[in-house]
């Protein structure tokens, strides 16, 4: 099959059976398909909507974006995860109205050099939202293109990648690229799928190298396989009597950087000589919480809850501005590292009279 005769099939496709509802394509001003395609990298449409609508009620704008503090941004973010994406939005913003008066870059150079954007992801916002032409290779055009010409080996490596990229540009046509471009997303999320693809409803079940090889399952190539190393934390859990938990604010840069989280105590360090030290009060009394696993695409982390409960003697605040006493559901909204939230959910923390599982 020509490069023309598949950018045609799969237009012809998107007409029929792609997506043409979502929110980002109502309105498709750079600014909102720039948030869509950001929040999309490795997340779910299905996932993204709910977070995209409050994300646009709150920020409609780059200008209120830019303008707003770090830890609203976060919070609004928080249970997407990659928070990465979301400070690197931010930062995009402020580079957007104080380097091109709030107007988003036109030239493709001009938009990789924000932050947070990369090739693909620059050329997916000019595609959709001026009509440029500019192949894309994210995760479903990889799948879509390396099971259609049946590209062995792992996309992540450079001669395969490489390969990708030159497949994206021949296929990539001249007019209607707005189209072709969201059809090509559509396709891999919808039809051409990571697992149980639905090959007898996919445009190109007649040309298509992979099945016609029965190695669908083969395409892409998959990542070499590495055993991650096995980390430890264990959490403090300062529990007031009215059910606010003790949370700090992460470095900005880093693990988790720039979320709210548990403080952090070394094994060795007994949480009662904690508390005195960082609370000045010592805990009425100290139980051990069911630890957990959080991986991350690097390590695993494993988790050692520690509950201290504080009683009412602890009054309203803290010193430190970067500590606060939170209640989870009640208190203003903050980026919330996500197993602190999961923690926290576990907790039961909106009903301070909770009973709280401890480790027999």
């Amino acid at each position: 099959m020509s490069k023309e005769s598949f950018s045609e099939r799969l237009v012809s496709w998107h007409a029929q059976s792609g997506r043409h509802d979502l929110p980002w394509q109502t309105d498709k001003a750079p600014y909102r398909v720039w948030i869509s395609e950001i929040m999309l990298q490795q997340t779910q449409v299905a996932t993204v909507i709910p977070y995209f609508e409050r994300f646009m009620a709150r920020f409609p704008d780059v200008e209120s974006l830019a303008s707003a503090p770090e830890d609203q941004v976060l919070g609004l973010w928080s249970g997407l995860g990659y928070y990465a994406r979301a400070r690197n939005l931010h930062k995009a913003a402020q580079v957007v109205v104080s380097d091109f008066d709030g107007v988003f870059p036109t030239g493709l150079e001009q938009m990789q050099a924000l932050p947070g954007i990369g090739r693909s992801t620059a050329g997916a916002i000019l595609s959709l939202s001026s009509g440029q032409r500019h192949p894309i290779l994210d995760g479903n055009v990889k799948r879509v293109l390396a099971r259609h010409y049946a590209v062995e080996g792992w996309a992540g490596q450079r001669a395969v990648e490489q390969r990708l990229w030159e497949l994206s540009d021949a296929c990539t046509p001249a007019v209607e690229v707005e189209t072709y471009t969201q059809a090509i997303m559509d396709l891999g999320a919808t039809v051409c799928r990571r697992s149980k693809p639905l090959c007898e409803q996919c445009p190109f079940n007649g040309t298509c190298e992979a099945l016609a090889q029965d190695r669908i399952g083969e395409f892409p190539g998959k990542r070499p396989k590495k055993v991650l190393p096995v980390r430890q934390a264990r959490w403090l859990v300062a529990r007031r009597e009215d059910g606010a938990v003790l949370l700090q604010k992460r470095p900005p840069s880093g693990l988790w950087g720039g979320l709210w989280c548990l403080p952090e105590a070394p094994q060795e360090l007994a949480p009662e000589d904690w508390s005195l030290e960082h609370l000045g009060a010592s805990p009425d009394g100290v139980s051990q919480l069911d630890g957990f696993r959080h991986t991350f695409s690097h390590f695993h982390l494993e988790i050692s809850p520690v509950l201290l409960n504080m009683g009412a003697a602890m009054g309203g605040n803290v010193a430190e501005a970067e500590r606060v006493w939170y209640k989870h559901g009640l208190s203003a909204q903050l980026g919330l590292a996500a197993p602190v939230q999961r923690l926290l959910e576990r907790l039961g923390q909106d009903s301070p009279e909770s009973k709280i599982k401890v480790r027999k």
